[in-house]
């Protein structure tokens, strides 16, 4: 069964996002890395949070835009209040609930939680759902679906952003370390999300 992997690149003080949501920050930190390049074909489907899916991808009008630099292709599952193209939505109703959809190819809107989680990893088989999004990673370690983490750390400090967790109140997450590589732009820490 597919497991919940939450990936992202990360400045030293914790933000994957400079302010507004900047990506540009993160090209200088893109490179040839074997954890990064080895990580995509382990992922069967994405689970993406609205702000992410719409926003700033620092590989935009080259042939490296989209998920991992252009290099990976597969199902989308988006996570919104908000779905696009309200005349293009169909609405059924399964075991879960509701759930919305907006026909695009590849890409799926639902709008909620447990539906996308559930599609994802139906889509996903035996391989990751790479989450992208801290929201949409803060909502599945709450809801306790968050299998692992993998963090890749850039040498550099944004000041400010969107943080890799952000969790009002504060939480105590247990984490177990997988693995440590290295490569010449960034370190990556991979996780087991213990509770």
């Amino acid at each position: 069964m597919a497991r919940m992997l939450y990936s992202a690149t990360m400045s030293l003080d914790g933000f994957i996002a400079g302010p507004g949501g900047d990506m540009s920050w993160l090209t200088s930190y893109l490179g040839p890395n074997p954890t990064a390049d080895g990580l995509v074909d382990q992922i069967g489907a994405l689970l993406i949070g609205r702000r992410t899916f719409g926003g700033d991808d620092p590989n935009r009008g080259t042939d490296k835009e989209g998920p991992f630099g252009g290099a990976w292709t597969g199902p989308q599952f988006v996570l919104t209040h908000q779905i696009p193209g309200a005349a293009q939505v169909s609405e059924h109703r399964s075991e879960r609930g509701a759930e919305r959809t907006v026909a695009t190819p590849g890409i799926t809107f639902l709008d909620d939680l447990d539906a996308a989680v559930a599609a994802a990893k139906a889509a996903a088989g035996e391989k990751y759902v790479n989450i992208l999004g801290a929201d949409v990673a803060r909502q599945c370690l709450q809801a306790g679906v968050l299998d692992e983490i993998l963090v890749f750390l850039a040498p550099v400090l944004l000041g400010d952003g969107v943080r890799l967790l952000d969790q009002p109140g504060g939480t105590n997450v247990r984490l177990e370390r997988l693995s440590l590589s290295q490569a010449p732009l960034a370190t990556g820490v991979w996780f087991r999300v213990l509770g």
